[in-house]
C-alpha cells in the first residue's frame, strides 16, 4: 500500500507560498510520484476529499494505470455547479485565517470526538503559518466557474471517465454537508460504477 501526502500536507514538503499550489501542479506532483518514481500498475486507487480530486484526474489521465476506483466524500467540480454555502462559508474562514487551527477544522468534520493528543497530531506539520500555504490555497484551486483555469482539464477528466468501465465504488457519508449526494453525480456518467 502506497499512502502519499499531499504536497503541503502531512509530512511532506511544504512550498510557503499559496501561489505554489495549484490543482494542475498537485496532480503533476502524484503522477511524477506514483507514476514516474514508483512506477505503479494494476493501482488499486481510494480517493478522499482532495485526495480523490487530485486522483480522480490521474484516473482520467492514466485509466491504463488504474485497476479499480474507490472515491471518498469527494467530486471532479468542473466549475458548472455552485458548491453548497456551508463549503463557501469553510473557504472564507481557511482563506482569510492567517494561522489555521488545523487539529480543529480536522474536528469540526468528524461525528465523534478528537482526543487532544490526535488534534495535536493534525497540527503537528503545521507549526505555524508559513507552512500552511497547501491548506490555504486548496479552497481556491477547486473550479467555481466555467472560465476557470483548471475547467478545461476536468471536462476532459469527465469525458475520460465517461468511458472508464473498470470497478468503481462510490462511499460517501449521508452526513457529509458538502459532498452528500455527489454519490449519485459521479456513478451516473461512469460505466464501471454502474454495478457498485
Amino acid at each position: 500500500m502506497v499512502a502519499p501526502d499531499l504536497v503541503g500536507f502531512g509530512r511532506s514538503d511544504k512550498p510557503s507560498e499559496v501561489s505554489d499550489h495549484t490543482y494542475s501542479r498537485h496532480v503533476a506532483w502524484m503522477q511524477a510520484a506514483l507514476f514516474d518514481g514508483l512506477e505503479l500498475h494494476d493501482v488499486n486507487l481510494v480517493g478522499h476529499d482532495w485526495g480523490g480530486l487530485i486522483g480522480l484526474r490521474l484516473v482520467a489521465e492514466h485509466p491504463d494505470r488504474i485497476a479499480r476506483v474507490v472515491a471518498t466524500n469527494t467530486g471532479l467540480p468542473d466549475g458548472q455547479h455552485r458548491l453548497p454555502e456551508v463549503w463557501w462559508r469553510f473557504r472564507d474562514f481557511v482563506v482569510g485565517t492567517p494561522e489555521l487551527p488545523i487539529g480543529m477544522l480536522v474536528r469540526s468534520g468528524c461525528q465523534g470526538e478528537l482526543t487532544p493528543e490526535v488534534m495535536a497530531a493534525y497540527d503537528a506539520p503545521f507549526p505555524g503559518p508559513d507552512y500552511q500555504a497547501g491548506p490555504h490555497a486548496m479552497p481556491d484551486l477547486i473550479p467555481q466557474s466555467p472560465d476557470n483555469v483548471e475547467t478545461p482539464a476536468q471536462l476532459r477528466a469527465w469525458s475520460s471517465l465517461e468511458r472508464f468501465d473498470k470497478p468503481f465504488l462510490t462511499a460517501f457519508s449521508d452526513s457529509d454537508p458538502i459532498t452528500a449526494g455527489v454519490d449519485r453525480l459521479m456513478r451516473a456518467p461512469i460505466p464501471g460504477a454502474a454495478a457498485h
